[in-house]
């Protein structure tokens, strides 16, 4: 089981999509060797040094969190059925209400979409919120995205700039 690395007062939550093996065997979120989001947190400024996966709990000190919009691990994000991104999206808005985090980063486009029923969305800041909550979307930092690491950074980058300008 994948814990919710959650607590009220934080600049971001970042949602992953669901859990894979690596991270269900090991019960750490973005366990594999071949996801790049610790990596990016880094180089983007969130953390001051890469965390390993086994060292999430650390995330708080530094305001970020970490949460998933499906909690059944798959090989690849792609085997998540419709209802289960819905469903999730659903408690997801639950848990941005109970927590208001500064920002709700989804790490996919596509399933930002699917889960929230939107059609044409952009990278970075959306039109929508949940409550004072802004809502992102960055990319997913799995092995399996061909984005490179330069602009995995770069989007995450916006991310923490974006909230520094405004003094959070």
């Amino acid at each position: 089981m994948i814990s919710d690395i959650l607590q009220p007062g934080l600049r971001v939550v970042f949602c992953g999509i669901n859990p894979g093996r690596s991270s269900a065997h090991t019960g750490f979120h973005f366990a594999h060797p071949g996801n790049r989001f610790w990596k990016v947190i880094h180089l983007a400024g969130f953390t001051d040094r890469q965390l390993k996966p086994e060292e999430e709990q650390h995330l708080l000190d530094t305001r970020c969190g970490i949460t998933m919009l499906v909690e059944r691990p798959t090989v690849q994000a792609s085997e998540v059925k419709l209802q289960e991104l819905r469903s999730g999206a659903r408690e997801l808005v639950t848990k941005m209400q109970d927590y208001q985090p500064m920002a709700l980063a989804v790490l996919g486009k596509q399933a930002f979409e699917q889960a929230f029923s939107q059609r044409g969305a952009k990278w970075g800041r959306q039109d929508i919120s949940i409550g004072d909550t802004e809502v992102w979307i960055l990319p997913n930092p799995s092995g399996l995205n061909r984005a490179t690491l330069d602009n995995l950074v770069e989007s995450y980058r916006a991310l923490d700039l974006s909230l520094k300008a405004r003094g959070r």
